[in-house]
């Protein structure tokens, strides 16, 4: 159901109402991280948790595996709608519990993977 108001210069503005639908199979995922990339056409966002693996023998390097748990494509205009969304939660999470702070990595340097042409599959 939509409202309708009618300004004092006598303009009728309707109200848009959403109602969010989560189907049964609704299912939500914790990441630890996200990588991706875009396109001209669109932005590709993979969420990932990271598993520790062990040393490897030959080299003497930690291994720890990257999982991606789910990737989500969206528009250029939903990704900077996104981005804004995300902006203002943060400011208004630091209001309330004080800046977000990076944990200080005490580890041994971690060789990233050189890009992320993986997860956009077609760049």
């Amino acid at each position: 159901m939509t409202e309708e108001k009618t300004t004092p210069e006598g303009n009728v503005t309707k109200k848009l109402k959403i109602e969010v639908i989560k189907p049964e199979d609704f299912k939500q995922t914790y990441a630890i991280g996200a990588l991706g990339g875009h396109s001209p056409y669109d932005f590709r966002i993979g969420f990932y948790n990271d598993s520790p693996k062990g040393f490897e023998k030959s080299s003497n390097s930690q291994v720890i595996q990257r999982s991606i748990e789910t990737e989500v494509i969206m528009s250029p205009l939903a990704a900077l709608e996104l981005s804004q969304w995300l902006e203002q939660h943060i400011r208004d999470f630091e209001a309330m519990f004080g800046p977000i702070t990076k944990v200080k990595n005490h580890l041994l340097p971690v060789e990233q993977p050189e890009d992320t042409a993986e997860i956009q599959g077609y760049i």
